[in-house]
């Protein structure tokens, strides 16, 4: 027989005896400890803080804590560079190459990089938001402990959060995150997107769009609605501010159904009739949905013209998700069949546009879905999270197609995490 526990055995105090011990002997300390201060005073300040003074008052706070030289970084449109964001008390400086620098291993790996110095250690923090990678925050410190990573880590968290929810009434971010000119067509693309990334614990998503400052026709969707994520990959023909507004519509439409909660099929046929009733009869979209049963891994998608996706499992490409298709949005097609597939944990499905795989190399042949397959099963052997992946394939697609992208060329990753 095992012993027995005393303590264990006894009951345990109720409410009214719990509360008059409190009240008989000494109460809890509720003095302010400095991490409560600093947090505080982040909290205290989001509500009517101006988008131009998040600078000043990290500045302020990283000091209190006795860090130096602080830097606001963040991610340009291209995914290529880390920039400062200016401020008073923020540190400025060049922007740093992601592939090339410890704040963009920060970022890539979404976790923080400590870096010793002759002065200290230089922290780099990701600035995450939903599993979204805003970007970077670094500091440096005489010395870090324990306490100091896990306040720091905090901090980070509501600089994120403070920078996402001022985003939206400032162009201040946008600027420093634009890196070259981007053509209307590409500004009204970017105001329809959702966050890029979204890592949660049973599922995540990652997607990119290139050109970055050029995107047109191109775009995608996707919302978790309880234990259902629904994604939206579309494509509309033509180029310019004609296909952007196409997609536009497409996109808007297809979430006005996702909201009214009906299915795939009858999704395909209200977008079909938005489009054709908004471009009349020879304008199109291609179109692919999908919803994930994020507690089963069942899958469920259509395929209206698009390009089929691609099942990755075990860090290897396993299978061309070929199925029946109909006619892209617009062109008054029957309903889509759906199919369905169940993932097993880890599972990553990539949807793409057909700008991936049509774009031709300098003088020669299309890309093609076999080099799209062999760079993906070189990038998944790396092991790196879904985000980093995603971003990797983009850019060594482009790079294999000699810098060339005369069509947009859009990819989204669904990993099922089980």
């Amino acid at each position: 027989m095992e012993p027995t526990d005393p303590v264990a055995s006894q009951p345990a105090p109720s409410v009214t005896e719990a509360g008059e011990g409190m009240t008989a002997g000494r109460r809890a300390d509720r003095s302010e400890s400095l991490g409560e201060a600093l947090l505080g005073k982040i909290l205290d300040s989001a509500h009517s803080l101006p988008p131009h003074l998040i600078g000043p008052l990290v500045a302020d706070v990283v000091q209190r804590l006795g860090g130096r030289r602080p830097q606001v970084l963040l991610q340009d449109y291209g995914q290529l560079l880390l920039v400062p964001l200016p401020g008073e008390g923020l540190t400025g400086g060049e922007p740093q190459v992601i592939d090339d620098s410890e704040a963009g291993r920060c970022f890539l790996d979404a976790a923080p990089v400590e870096v010793p110095q002759e002065d200290g250690v230089r922290v780099h923090l990701p600035l995450l938001d939903g599993g979204d990678q805003v970007g970077v925050m670094a500091v440096t410190l005489d010395s870090i402990d324990d306490d100091d990573r896990r306040l720091l880590f905090r901090i980070s968290g509501l600089v994120a959060d403070l920078l996402v929810t001022k985003h939206g009434y400032s162009d201040l971010f946008f600027n420093v995150r634009r890196g070259e000119a981007m053509s209307v067509a590409a500004e009204i693309q970017w105001s329809v997107l959702p966050p890029l990334a979204m890592i949660m614990p049973r599922v995540a998503v990652a997607g990119i769009l290139e050109p970055a400052y050029d995107v047109a026709g191109d775009s995608f969707d996707y919302a978790l609605n309880d234990d259902v994520l629904h994604v939206a990959m579309i494509d509309a023909m033509g180029h310019g501010l004609d296909a952007a507004t196409m997609a536009t519509v497409a996109i808007g439409s297809y979430r006005h159904a996702r909201r009214a909660g009906i299915g795939l099929s009858e999704i395909y046929a209200f977008m079909d009739r938005a489009v054709a009733g908004q471009f009349g009869p020879e304008h199109f979209v291609t179109a692919q949905m999908l919803q994930l049963d994020t507690t089963t891994g069942r899958v469920q998608w259509v395929n209206a013209g698009h390009p089929p996706p691609i099942l990755v499992r075990d860090h290897r490409v396993a299978q061309r998700l070929v199925s029946p298709t109909t006619l892209p949005v617009g062109l008054g097609g029957a309903e889509p069949r759906v199919s369905e597939l169940g993932l097993v944990p880890g599972d990553r499905v990539l949807c793409f546009t057909d700008g991936v795989v049509e774009e031709h190399e300098s003088g020669g042949e299309e890309f093609g879905e076999d080099q799209l397959i062999d760079c993906v099963n070189r990038l998944e052997r790396t092991g790196r999270g879904i985000r980093a992946v995603t971003r990797s394939l983009s850019h060594t697609l482009k790079r294999a197609r000699g810098g060339q992208t005369s069509d947009d060329a859009t990819l989204l990753v669904v990993e099922w995490r089980g």
